[in-house]
């Protein structure tokens, strides 16, 4: 074996240990989570259940009807990704190729709203959102989702690439501004379009704070305010409290796997173009 060959096999031995550290807590939360009450408390802790149970899992869906917290993040998380890809889209794609008079100062004030945090616009947002009657509903919930700087800065930044003469010979042809954007520039950017609603997506499905802010039904809340409230009434049962983070993280992997290539892509793309 060659000092090149041995370096490589000790870089990869330091990978594969390192995603099995980062590993290692998310496997024993699944664990814990088919275990009987109080076994995980035990000393020393066990890796596998000794008696396999899915009561935990029951419980969450029947006595504590976490399936409805579960159903409103998936239907707010869902419903604004669609939306803000769409939205984030088309601002994108105007400040990085449309005319007109103070784009570029229009959105250099937009970035500067990136060095702005979030919890400072969230007291004028609620009272905007309480003199609309939006307050404990979803699409208070979502306003703030449907748009970001971020995501109009990623997509322009990603647009910029796309060939002007490409866009002048579909207006040549016929093409009004609607059919460029939708028929032209749409396949073009897909890729970063992906990474952004993989982001819109865990942001809206992790997010605690604006869902704690503007509901108060527990009817309505979301999966980590319902986790968050579960944990003050069962701080003591870890397995259950294990069982609703496996529900809470198991969309959030799944989307990353169904969208990891695309993901991989737009990330590569951007780099390279940008």
């Amino acid at each position: 074996m060659n000092r090149r060959t041995g370096s490589i096999v000790v870089l990869h031995a330091g990978l594969i240990a390192l995603a099995l550290l980062t590993a290692a807590p998310l496997l024993w939360m699944v664990s814990a989570s088919f275990m009987a009450p109080g076994e995980s408390s035990t000393y020393p802790p066990p890796l596998l259940p000794h008696h396999w149970t899915l009561e935990h899992y029951v419980v969450l869906f029947t006595r504590l009807n976490l399936g409805r917290a579960f159903f409103n993040s998936a239907f707010i998380a869902v419903t604004t990704t669609a939306a803000s890809v769409v939205i984030n889209a088309m601002a994108g794609y105007a400040f990085a190729k449309l005319r007109f008079r103070g784009r570029d100062r229009v959105f250099q004030l937009l970035l500067t709203a990136l060095v702005v945090p979030t919890q400072v616009g969230m007291l004028p947002l609620f009272l905007e959102l309480k003199a609309l009657g939006l307050v404990n509903t979803p699409i208070g919930v979502m306003i703030p989702y449907l748009s970001s700087v971020f995501g109009i800065f990623l997509v322009r930044q990603y647009a910029l690439a796309i060939p002007t003469d490409l866009l002048d010979a579909a207006r040549l042809d016929g093409a009004s501004e609607y059919e460029i954007f939708w028929r032209v520039v749409l396949p073009v950017i897909r890729p970063i379009l992906v990474t952004l609603a993989a982001f819109s997506f865990l942001s809206a499905w992790n997010d605690f704070l604006w869902p704690l802010v503007v509901l108060s039904d527990q009817s309505r809340f979301t999966m980590p305010v319902a986790l968050a409230s579960l944990a003050g009434e069962h701080m003591l049962d870890t397995e259950l409290m294990m069982a609703g983070a496996v529900l809470a993280v198991l969309p959030v992997i799944g989307v990353f796997l169904a969208l990891q290539r695309f993901y991989t892509q737009g990330v590569m793309s951007g780099s390279v173009k940008g």
